[in-house]
């Protein structure tokens, strides 16, 4: 059964209305790989135009879950259901965004073709595209300050220019629910605060964002709502909670040390060290 932990409202925000529904509604879903479980007995509703960061240790489930939800991946159990209908129905409507070490950087391809790669739903892969998918791709480069880059091959740009060049293909595609593995790991910090503008413009829209996370200042400061995960689901509310010292205890464990004045420290997984950071721009 999933713990929950009473949520408070970080003070000067305004609560964000759950009452516009869901975009994505998960009951009893567990998954994995083999037969290593990396989730169980996940139960989560994900409300619409909502910006909502998914964090927990290394292998805690988070990618699996953003898999599960865009439909890479077909969980062992349970039901999932996106913008109210079946995992798959509403495709089109749903961009995935995966971590940067999952991306060939190598391949021969100009940014303004990757950023023309999320309109395929809508054209079909052997659709030609017409000129409201080129006004499409040329406004999503705006919004993400890249359209002065259009040409230029994506090996070519720094990491934080590549990771806004993919929410970039997101937005072209008009989808209405973004699921980003780690948009901010290993970025600067005047990347990560470029990358979060965008993504809180595209909440205000009234896109939902998910995204997941190591970053937990960027997670209580830019996010509305957080998920702690750790195989289960921890707790689920208000950014604040992320600075709550039993929810980080329950979703990190041994990863945590006290401090004698009563604080933690979060011990970072060295797969995930912030000390080397990807160019910004």
């Amino acid at each position: 059964m999933n713990e929950r932990v009473a949520p408070s409202v970080t003070e000067g925000r305004t609560p964000f209305s759950r009452s516009e529904g869901r975009a994505v509604t998960i009951s009893s879903v567990s998954a994995g790989y083999g037969d290593r479980a990396a989730i169980s007995d996940i139960t989560l509703d994900l409300a619409r135009g909502s910006l909502t960061a998914i964090f927990g240790p290394n292998g805690g489930g988070k990618s699996t879950l953003l898999k599960c939800i865009a439909g890479l991946m077909k969980p062992w159990s349970g039901t999932i259901e996106v913008l109210g209908a079946a995992v798959g129905v509403h495709a089109a409507r749903v961009a995935y965004v995966p971590q940067a070490e999952q991306v060939d950087w190598s391949f021969p391809i100009a940014v303004d073709e990757v950023v023309a790669m999320g309109r395929t739903p809508r054209i079909g892969p052997l659709g030609r595209a017409g000129a409201a998918d080129r006004a499409a791709v040329a406004e999503a480069l705006e919004r993400v300050d890249m359209a002065g880059l259009a040409d230029r091959q994506i090996g070519e740009l720094s990491g934080g220019q590549r990771r806004r060049v993919f929410i970039a293909r997101a937005i072209a595609a008009d989808a209405e629910i973004y699921l980003l593995d780690e948009p901010v790991t290993g970025v600067d910090p005047v990347t990560q605060e470029k990358i979060m503008n965008i993504l809180d413009a595209e909440a205000a829209r009234g896109k939902t964002v998910v995204a997941t996370t190591h970053d937990l200042a960027c997670a209580a400061q830019r996010f509305h709502d957080v998920v702690a995960l750790s195989e289960r689901v921890v707790a689920h509310g208000p950014a604040q909670l992320v600075l709550d010292r039993e929810v980080l205890e329950k979703t990190y464990g041994g990863h945590l040390v006290p401090l004698a004045d009563g604080g933690v420290v979060l011990l970072d997984d060295p797969h995930h060290s912030h000390g080397s950071h990807e160019g910004h721009e």
